[in-house]
Order: structure tokens, then C-alpha cells, then sequence
């Protein structure tokens, strides 16, 4: 068994323009001085990372290492959430998902989806550069608008639109095992990895590619009612990635899983700060631990009612409580008899 390292924090939901929110520099301090080991970075902040140069200069990676070192941080890894979900746009998401690109690819899907792809290519660069093992994005989407179908489907469209998923995403698996870097599909709602059946199918269609992992964030599955620990188990040797977020479902006689259309507060189904909603902490640090994941527990804060400066606080040490240093023997060593082979058969009646 392995120690989970941790905790560390995702700065995508606290990066802002007021200090100490606006700089690298300041956000590592700020990380670090709530008793932060190591910062997860959205390459689509230039206020925290130039991607670019990134992806071209190690030795400006290694200046951002620095600074995070610096104030006592590792780089966990890098995310392309916003990239990776314009690889695949289904065109009914075309004008809401536009403003996730820059502004000379907007309103051009093509030119867009091509932004994408270097992008999450310069990210897998920078992640080598940087010495990081894996990297968090998201599959995108083509089928989800049928996701509860009515009119029925007709036959062939979720195979097909899984098809062309595969066909866009295994040049970069390949780009990503050329780089030595894991990619991690955070399964998410909106996404058409959303749940582990569409993984599979999807990995199929990529071959059961060797890059092609998982982020796991037992939120999505509280909202979806899909078991998390069980979730944990099946894909055990996937998993690479681990974001620790907290959700409640509390469905009435007037909503469930889908929440009528209300706001997250009024939502049956809503992301809470740690420990504050249902998911069981205990239990999948327990279950990571026992299966050998060893990388970082990364704080992902998204709560619909507290401050998040205060959910950033309250999660360090959230996070700090549920890691479990493993143990080097088993607790009844002491009463090891020192046996052996003889002994042995003659316990069994073998002699």
C-alpha cells in the first residue's frame, strides 16, 4: 500500500483578479500558508500560466516549479477541463461553449476544435516539462444531447458519435504516451464520459489505450446515484487522478436527479464544500489507499451556499484528516510464532 499525497488544491474555482488571487506567486502563497502541499494548475489562466511557453520552454517550467517550491508547493498537475470539452462540440452547445476558446477561433467550430487539440498537446508538453505523470481534462461531448432521448434514438447514433469521440482522442492518447503523461477524463454530467459504462465503451473504441485514465470525483456519481466505492474497485488500475469534492442529493416529491431547472441552492442534486454533504470520505480514502493510488488528494471546492475562502481553509484540513499513513507491518506482528515450511505441514497434518 501506498500513502495518498496531499493535500493539494485545483486554483481553477479561486484565480481572480484581486490579489492574492492574480498571480502565481501569491495564490502558492496563499495555498500554502492554509497548509496546502501542492497546487493543480488550469492551463487556460494566463494570470497563473502561459501555456505557450509552457509547452515550448523547460526552463520557464522550471521557474514555475520554483515559485511553487518556493513557498513549500508542488505542481500536482496541470488541467485542460476547458479545452478538452471544445475536442468534441455538439452543435447545439456551439454558442455556449465559444466563449471556453480565443477569440479569433469563435464562431468557427472547425478552427475551434483544432485550437483544442493543440492546446491539450501543449499542455501534454508542458506536463512533461514540468515532470508530471498526468494530466486532467475533460472527453467533450457529442451524444449528450440524447442523453434521455425523446423522440426515441434512432439505431447507430450513440455508436457513431462514440466513433468519432475515439477517432479525435487517440491521436493525443498517443501524443500523451509519447510524452510519458497520463490522460484523465474527469467523468462528468455534460461530458459523454459521464459514467463508467460510457468509459468503457469508450475505451473499447480507443483500444483500451494505456493513456486513457481516469479522474475520479465521487460528486458527479452522489448526482447521478451511481456507487462511488464500488466505482473505486472496478477501476482501480484507471484510476490516476483524484479530485476530493463533496455533494448531497436530497430528491422531493417535486425534483430528482435532473432538478427541474433550478438554481444549484434549489437543486436536489447540489456540490457542497467538504463535509458538508453526504459523500463518505472515510470509506474512499480507505478503498484508494488499499488499492495502491498514490497520487494527490486535490481539493476540487464547489458549494452553492459557503464563502470559498472559507471551504479553501476548511479543506486543507479536511483533506490533511482522511489521508492514511499506511502501516509498515501488520498490527498482529507480535504474535508472529516464527514458523516454517516443517511447522507448517505439520499444522496441517502433513508430517
Amino acid at each position: 500500500m501506498k500513502t495518498i499525497k496531499g493535500p493539494a488544491i485545483f486554483l481553477a474555482q479561486f484565480a481572480g483578479d484581486a490579489a492574492p488571487f492574480n498571480s502565481f506567486d501569491s495564490i502558492c502563497k496563499w495555498a500554502s500558508d492554509l497548509g496546502y502541499k501542492g497546487v493543480q494548475i488550469p492551463t487556460w489562466d494566463a494570470r497563473l500560466i502561459d501555456l505557450k511557453t509552457a509547452s515550448d520552454s523547460k526552463d520557464y517550467c522550471d521557474e514555475i516549479k520554483g515559485v511553487a517550491a518556493s513557498h513549500g508547493l508542488d505542481v500536482t498537475e496541470l488541467s485542460t477541463h476547458l479545452q478538452g470539452q471544445l475536442v468534441a462540440v455538439h452543435p447545439a452547445y456551439d454558442t455556449a461553449f465559444d466563449g471556453f476558446a480565443a477569440p479569433e477561433v469563435r464562431g468557427n467550430p472547425k478552427a475551434r476544435q483544432e485550437w483544442a487539440v493543440d492546446q491539450v498537446k501543449r499542455a501534454l508538453r508542458a506536463s512533461r516539462h514540468l515532470g508530471i505523470k498526468a494530466h486532467a481534462t475533460f472527453s467533450g461531448a457529442l451524444a449528450w444531447p440524447y442523453v434521455y432521448p425523446w423522440p426515441q434514438r434512432p439505431a447507430g447514433l450513440v455508436e457513431a458519435a462514440f466513433d468519432e469521440l475515439a477517432k479525435r482522442w487517440t491521436p493525443l492518447l498517443d501524443y500523451a504516451d509519447d510524452n510519458g503523461v497520463d490522460v484523465c477524463y474527469e467523468i462528468h454530467p455534460g461530458e459523454d464520459l459521464h459514467d463508467g459504462v460510457s468509459y468503457e465503451m469508450f475505451l473499447e473504441r480507443v483500444k483500451n489505450h494505456a493513456r486513457a485514465n481516469l479522474l475520479y470525483d465521487p460528486s458527479h456519481f452522489v448526482l447521478q446515484q451511481l456507487d462511488y466505492l464500488d466505482y473505486i474497485d472496478i477501476y482501480r488500475d484507471r484510476i490516476r487522478m483524484f479530485h476530493v469534492k463533496d455533494a448531497e442529493f436530497n430528491s422531493t416529491g417535486r425534483q430528482g436527479v435532473y432538478g427541474g431547472f433550478q438554481s444549484w441552492v434549489n437543486r436536489a442534486g447540489r456540490f457542497r464544500s467538504l463535509g458538508d454533504g453526504q459523500v463518505d470520505f472515510g470509506s474512499i480514502f480507505s478503498r484508494l489507499t488499499a488499492n495502491d493510488f498514490d497520487g494527490w488528494a486535490v481539493l476540487e471546492w464547489e458549494c452553492a451556499l459557503k464563502h470559498p475562502e472559507d471551504g479553501a481553509r476548511e479543506g486543507a484540513e479536511f483533506i490533511k484528516a482522511h489521508i492514511i499513513r499506511v502501516t509498515e507491518h501488520a498490527f498482529d506482528d507480535f504474535a508472529n510464532a516464527g514458523t516454517d515450511e516443517a511447522a507448517n505441514r505439520k499444522m496441517l497434518g502433513l508430517s
